[in-house]
């Protein structure tokens, strides 16, 4: 029996076909990154290079139709060259702003770990509050907006680490690895046209009418303090110094949300949970350090989380019909 949800499962699978053209083999990765878009987040994607990041964020803004700028993070870029800056019109005799690169609907910050620490930091305004501040004048991002940083893992050499307030902002990390034989093959035989002639399925419109269908999908009290529960634990995880904040327990809840909608349902259940809670809480872990000389890893932590936190069950957890 259909349902008004599968209209938005239908338009968020056409977006993911759409993308998986362009990037081979990586529907997981696909799935996350779409699923924080309508989640109202933002994702940070750590690999190495020439796996295919920037292509994922480029086949995600022409699969969607919005408006798509680059920043390509160095040690000598400015935050006025991502939030923009007012200039002098000598000939009328007043101050315009010039919007930076962050004035769009998708942003790209390529190798964001390479810019310095003052320019990181005027992401933060925008990641959090979709809006910057430029003398004293504030301006409003238009939605939809997602930030999509991409950091090479390996590579440390004039490099500035994330601090951990930014880190906290991206709903989720996420990794594509490198492929397969067979899937290495397709993307060695694919021609450079086709990645270009990707059409639009869906528009800025649609991202926000899925939005609302997701935020409006009920939680069970169960299933919220279930995931509350399980942010909670990080926290006392003997090998961690500082778990997932509040900000984690939302962006779990809303992936959830999300993740049901494009699987047709109404009702999040606990596995929901557990799928998405290594994309959205590992990166969010500071590990002690008799943890990192254990050569533990975060998502090791929060799988262990995982199988120590109560799940709930019973038949509260579906919302009726």
């Amino acid at each position: 029996m259909r349902t008004t949800i599968d209209p938005c499962s239908d338009k968020l699978h056409s977006i993911m076909k759409a993308i998986s053209t362009v990037i081979v083999g990586k529907d997981e990765t696909v799935q996350l990154v779409v699923l924080s878009l309508i989640s109202g987040g933002h994702v940070l994607i750590e690999d190495i290079p020439g796996v295919g990041k920037t292509s994922l964020v480029s086949a995600l803004s022409r699969a969607v139709s919005c408006r798509f700028q680059r920043i390509q993070f160095t040690p000598d870029i400015m935050p006025s060259d991502i939030t923009g800056f007012s200039i002098f019109n000598q000939k009328t005799g007043e101050f315009e702003f010039r919007p930076g690169a962050a004035m769009s609907n998708f942003v790209l910050a390529d190798e964001i770990n390479r810019a310095s620490p003052k320019a990181q930091a005027s992401l933060l305004e925008v990641m959090e509050e979709r809006q910057i501040t430029v003398d004293s004048h504030t301006y409003v991002l238009e939605e939809p907006f997602m930030v999509l940083a991409t950091q090479n893992p390996l590579d440390n050499v004039g490099t500035y680490p994330l601090p951990e307030a930014q880190i906290d902002r991206f709903q989720i990390r996420v990794s594509l690895g490198y492929p397969c034989l067979e899937e290495e093959m397709c993307i060695m035989a694919m021609k450079g046209n086709e990645k270009k002639e990707l059409k639009a399925v869906a528009t800025g419109a649609d991202i926000l009418e899925l939005k609302a269908a997701a935020a409006d999908i009920q939680v069970q009290p169960p299933v919220v303090r279930y995931i509350a529960s399980m942010v909670a634990a990080t926290r006392k995880h003997t090998s961690v110094l500082l778990g997932a904040s509040p900000r984690g327990s939302i962006a779990l809840y809303r992936m959830s949300q999300a993740l049901v909608l494009c699987e047709g349902r109404n009702y999040v259940i606990p596995d929901d949970v557990k799928y998405l809670a290594p994309s959205v809480l590992a990166h969010r872990l500071i590990l002690t350090h008799e943890a990192k000389l254990a050569k533990l890893t975060q998502e090791e932590i929060v799988h262990d989380v995982i199988t120590r936190t109560e799940v709930p069950v019973g038949g509260a957890l579906r919302c009726p019909r």
